[in-house]
């Protein structure tokens, strides 16, 4: 097993190789993925803190299972997300006719980079607004939400976001200024100046 502070100047790509050649090193990765991919899922779903670390939990599991297969022609990161998304989209599907109704927990920051993305007025009281504003990204359909939370909080680019959704760059390019489209049209429908 490799020191935990020399794996800190690794590539993901290299954590992989390391992991392939001994399983133990796969701790690695958790370390690495676990605050990024559970805060992806809370970001993306109305599920509780509990059932995000179960989610997390089953995601960790596929991704070592499934870490032979890993196409090297992707980045990790993007193969990580996807296989995030798949197990957020199959819990979902399994708990479609069970409300959860948890709100979305985004932190400030979150909320400040969507709204500078949409070039909106940049000066506004967001402890006033935050809770309408987050209200509203709830509100939004999956796939605007998921692409406004991928770009926007995840920073991901539109190639990772493409990697991850499974979908042409063109099209994760739309789905960005539609979504954008719907934030704004929420915005003025509840008469919310920003």
């Amino acid at each position: 097993m490799v020191p935990n502070s020399s794996t800190d100047q690794l590539s993901d790509e290299e954590i992989v190789e390391l992991t392939l050649q001994n399983k133990d090193n796969f701790l690695f990765i958790i370390n690495r993925y676990k605050v990024k991919l559970y805060n992806f899922i809370r970001r993306i779903t109305k599920v509780s803190s509990e059932d995000a670390e179960d989610l997390l939990q089953e995601i960790f599991l596929k991704i070592y299972l499934n870490l032979n297969d890993f196409d090297r022609s992707l980045k990790f990161s993007s193969w990580a997300y996807a296989i995030a998304r798949h197990q957020v989209i199959s819990r979902h599907r399994k708990l479609q006719a069970r409300a959860e109704g948890h709100a979305i927990a985004l932190e400030d920051e979150g909320v400040n980079k969507i709204i500078s993305n949409l070039d909106l007025q940049k000066d506004l009281d967001l402890a006033l607004q935050k809770e309408k504003i987050l209200k509203i990204l709830d509100g939004l359909g999956e796939k605007y939400r998921e692409v406004l939370v991928l770009k926007f909080l995840e920073e991901k680019s539109y190639q990772e976001i493409s990697d991850i959704i499974k979908k042409p760059i063109g099209t994760v390019g739309s789905m960005i200024n539609r979504a954008k489209a719907e934030f704004k049209k929420e915005l003025a429908e509840q008469k919310i100046k920003l």
